[in-house]
């Protein structure tokens, strides 16, 4: 199933207190229940004024539509094409 980066503009996010962000993932989970989509949230990356969640979806229409149910802006979706990391390199 492809995977995908979403970046959501949202000023001021890098301030937010733990609790609002883990009520921000309570509201994606259910907000995932509901879509019905397959649709898996894997982690997200939270800096001053915007998250970059990555996600693995059907569609990005599946992840348009979590957007739409959960109130979560989308600013762009990215398809992943590959990843690297240390270990590619032999680091």
């Amino acid at each position: 199933m492809p995977k995908y980066i979403i970046e959501r503009d949202m000023p001021g996010a890098g301030s937010l207190p733990a609790e609002e962000l883990c009520a921000a993932a309570r509201k994606s989970g259910d907000a995932m229940a509901e879509v019905g989509a397959v649709i898996h949230w894997q982690q997200s990356y939270v800096t001053d004024d915007k998250v970059f969640c990555v996600w693995v979806a059907e569609s990005e229409d599946a992840i348009r539509e979590h957007a739409r149910v959960s109130g979560f802006p989308v600013t762009a979706i990215r398809p992943v094409s590959s990843v690297i990391d240390a270990s590619t390199g032999g680091g």
